[in-house]
């Protein structure tokens, strides 16, 4: 498949980016910053790179042409924690995106999510509602985008076949592993690999398993 990723110089991105060249998808990688993607991705020749911003709605939709599905890596950085801004820039851009794909005619959206986007599957778990909390206290700006994000994502037309992958803490192991549930189902815990990550991204891209849905995933 031809596929465009976002967030691509991120370290769950670059495991998207480099567990979907081993499946011999094209890529087209969106950034603003190139210099940060690692020359094996740049040199590759299943990779075109596009340069421009979340909110340029021209290059974006120039991006999009011929793509068979959009994967998604976007998330608040971690470095930014209370410095975030406040205006819901990533959810912004989602709002442009999905838009551009209906007239491009683009239908599958696979994107990262958090344990902060609730979902009327979950039931309560103590440890998640810690994490929660904490997040929208000490980065509440960032908690606040990721809501939002999760909001406009469930309000894509119908055409749109969205998964939401939401992820707790992300870990740097090599295990692939991974858990699909929900928050408090007894069997999702609070680590996963951004190599899990990444690998369920892909899966769900064959499968469709979860279109339309936001499972929370896990490592085992």
């Amino acid at each position: 498949m031809r596929l465009l990723i976002l967030g691509g110089t991120g370290p769950s991105g670059l495991q998207i980016i480099h567990q979907a060249l081993a499946l011999d998808h094209t890529l087209v990688v969106y950034v603003r910053s190139p210099q940060k993607l690692p020359e094996s991705v740049t040199s590759s020749p299943s990779v075109t790179v596009v340069v421009g911003g979340l909110s340029d709605a021209e290059k974006l939709s120039a991006a999009l042409e011929g793509v068979h599905a959009v994967l998604s890596a976007l998330g608040p950085a971690v470095k930014s924690g209370p410095f975030h801004p406040g205006n819901t820039p990533l959810a912004n851009a989602y709002a442009l995106l999905l838009d551009l794909m209906r007239q491009r005619d683009v239908k599958r959206l696979i994107a990262l999510g958090t344990a902060s986007m609730t979902d009327e599957h979950d039931k309560f778990s103590l440890e998640f509602a810690v994490l929660v909390t904490g997040v929208a206290v000490f980065a509440h700006n960032a908690y606040k985008d990721v809501v939002a994000i999760g909001k406009n994502i469930r309000a894509a037309d119908r055409d749109v076949m969205w998964t939401i992958a939401r992820v707790p803490l992300l870990t740097e192991k090599e295990d692939t592993a991974v858990l699909a549930g929900y928050i408090g189902d007894g069997k999702t815990r609070t680590r996963l690999s951004r190599a899990a990550f990444a690998a369920f991204v892909l899966q769900e891209l064959e499968e469709n398993k979860w279109c339309r849905q936001a499972p929370l995933i896990s490592s085992p």
